[in-house]
């Protein structure tokens, strides 16, 4: 693509480490992938506390995918601002928009847990700190560079409304919801030509509130609240990707039987075929989703203060649900019911954990009832 100096982007589809896709407006566009790693990254280290891998092994990555946007991004004299142009986001059903919202939010975050992750193993690990200084030609100028683009990126929004805009020319579009499409044309990929789609308000799947899923901690519960009613009603879930955070994102907002429907639909999307496309195959993303669904949804599991973190809700629907993980060595049991949360410590040391907003101490082999 032109870039240098160490700048990568990882394929889109793969079978052998080089790219695999053959749709360019998918391969050379839909760029917001790099960022997806850079997110898996902190993710691992968040959950495992395997801060070498960070050292060892995931600097050098995230020095790299910051070095793509860094090349990747064009600065506008008319904005006095840095835009990305000529990408897909996340909704497949606009191709080659300008400033989609999720890519240029991204994007900033990643250069942001570069400076965060060169800092963090300068201060802990100074040998591999200039080891990998020293391996990527890494020069402190590419700092005051990447703290530039994050302070002055544009990310596109209406006052109006009080949301970011998903892209460039999104509300110049005719919006009409979802719902008003006849049932004989969806899914409207199948049903529609690409033209049409394209100028469509329809979006395939979650995007920007994918965005207030990977950044939660950015935006506050009333700013969900605001992007989540608006673009919920455009939204077609064409994609196995889009009913698990919409699930997820209901719960946040307390919409627990709207949580509820969107469950179903990861759950059952290969069993029901709601996509017409089930003769090509089954949805893995969407027997992950469905996990997802029932662990960071119902469950509401994050990392919070470097500790696990439970806001569990049920539906009406359910008497109970359950669930194991492994977590930093230790096999925990959570059960959640009408009535009350049980965690149960099956293996490994004692560990602290926060509840409903409350930190709680588990001993080895104990069970919590709360």
């Amino acid at each position: 693509m032109g870039f240098v100096g160490g700048a990568a982007l990882y394929p889109m589809v793969t079978a052998n480490g080089e790219e695999c896709h053959n749709e360019w407006e998918i391969t050379f566009e839909e760029i917001h992938r790099n960022s997806a790693i850079a997110i898996a990254i902190r993710n691992y280290v968040d959950f495992s506390n395997d801060q070498e891998y960070l050292y060892e092994m995931g600097l050098e990555i995230l020095i790299a995918i910051s070095r793509f946007w860094s090349q990747r991004i064009s600065y506008s004299s008319s904005l006095n601002q840095y835009v990305i142009l000529g990408v897909t986001g996340p909704n497949e059903y606009e191709n080659n928009v300008d400033n989609n919202w999720y890519t240029n939010y991204s994007a900033k975050w990643c250069l942001y847990f570069t400076r965060k992750s060169l800092k963090q193993v300068e201060e802990n690990s100074i040998l591999d700190f200039k080891r990998i200084i020293s391996k990527t030609d890494f020069k402190m100028s590419e700092l005051e560079r990447w703290s530039t683009i994050e302070k002055n990126i544009y990310l596109p929004f209406s006052e109006n409304l009080d949301i970011y805009i998903q892209n460039d020319g999104f509300l110049n579009k005719e919006l009409i919801p979802a719902n008003e499409i006849p049932i004989d044309q969806r899914p409207i990929n199948q049903n529609w030509s690409w033209d049409r789609i394209l100028r469509s308000p329809y979006i395939k799947q979650a995007d920007i509130l994918q965005g207030f899923y990977f950044f939660e901690d950015d935006f506050s519960k009333e700013s969900l609240k605001k992007h989540y009613d608006f673009y919920e009603k455009y939204t077609v879930h064409e994609s196995s990707l889009s009913p698990c955070i919409h699930c997820i994102q209901s719960l946040k907002l307390d919409y627990i039987e709207k949580a509820y429907d969107y469950f179903l639909r990861t759950a059952r999307l290969d069993l029901n075929d709601y996509n017409k496309e089930v003769q090509e195959g089954l949805h893995i993303t969407s027997m992950a989703g469905t996990w997802m669904s029932m662990v960071y949804g119902f469950a509401g599991l994050k990392i919070s203060e470097n500790r696990l973190s439970f806001t569990p809700r049920i539906s009406n629907n359910w008497e109970e649900y359950s669930f194991r993980i492994n977590f930093r060595n230790r096999v925990i049991l959570i059960s959640v019911s009408n009535k009350s949360t049980t965690i149960d410590l099956l293996e490994g040391e004692e560990i602290e954990i926060i509840l409903n907003n409350e930190h709680l101490l588990i001993p080895s082999n104990k069970t919590l009832n709360h």
